[in-house]
């Protein structure tokens, strides 16, 4: 896990907490972990993907997730996304849902959203590392302090952001959006514990484009 793997500007906009003292716990935290014989997801090498997929520069959306996905193979270093070939998660099967009910798109038959993170669509989960078969093993270890800041980064310098929060953990980070140069969408999270309470019926992704489209931002092109 070295900052080398974050390419362009997130890079440079990110050397400061890359060499906190809280990071510098945090890999340690990882390393020990390994040495026990703990698999951690995603590999290492993906840990940041969602910034080498998405810069600083073209980044219009931001998607938060809670942590990545904790079953073999499945996460990819994308928020909600997991590999070609791997069955798709039931909450990323709510969001094609609701993808269909908002936007008449079917689903595809694959869980990868590369695609979305290529448009500009940041794809970041409050933490970045997980144990296999323990959700939320990772959580209060440093990564949250992590990805506040790049939301901060965002909020500081970027204007006319939509910031998609899916459930609790993802609405604690929103506190400091500043909400009136950007767009903060807010529902409960996809999760099937949860989805038919405000999730499904929100409409993010007309939500999104209309909100581009007042500021002559191109749409994104949710079909995947």
């Amino acid at each position: 896990m070295a900052k080398h793997q974050i390419k362009g500007g997130w890079k440079t906009e990110l050397d400061e907490q890359f060499n906190s003292s809280y990071m510098a716990e945090l890999r340690l935290f990882l390393k020990e972990e390994i040495n026990l014989g703990k698999i951690i997801y995603p590999p290492m090498i993906k840990v940041f993907n969602a910034f080498n997929y998405t810069s600083l520069t073209d980044v219009k959306v931001v998607i938060v997730g809670q942590d990545p996905y904790h079953g073999d193979g499945q996460a990819n270093g994308l928020s909600f996304s997991v590999e070609e070939g791997i069955k798709i998660p039931p909450s990323l099967k709510n969001i094609y849902k609701e993808l269909f009910y908002d936007l008449r798109l079917t689903a595809p038959e694959n869980g990868n959203l590369e695609s979305w993170a290529r448009q500009g669509i940041l794809l970041i989960n409050s933490s970045l590392t997980v144990e296999k078969g323990v959700p939320g093993s990772h959580q209060g270890k440093g990564w949250e302090k992590f990805t506040d800041e790049v939301l901060s980064i965002i909020n500081r310098k970027k204007k006319n952001i939509v910031f998609i929060l899916w459930g609790k953990k993802a609405q604690e980070k929103g506190h400091f959006l500043d909400r009136d140069n950007h767009l903060v969408i807010e529902s409960t999270h996809p999760s099937p514990f949860s989805a038919h309470n405000g999730f499904f019926g929100s409409k993010p992704f007309s939500k999104t484009n209309e909100y581009l489209a007042k500021f002559n931002i191109d749409p994104i092109d949710w079909q995947l």
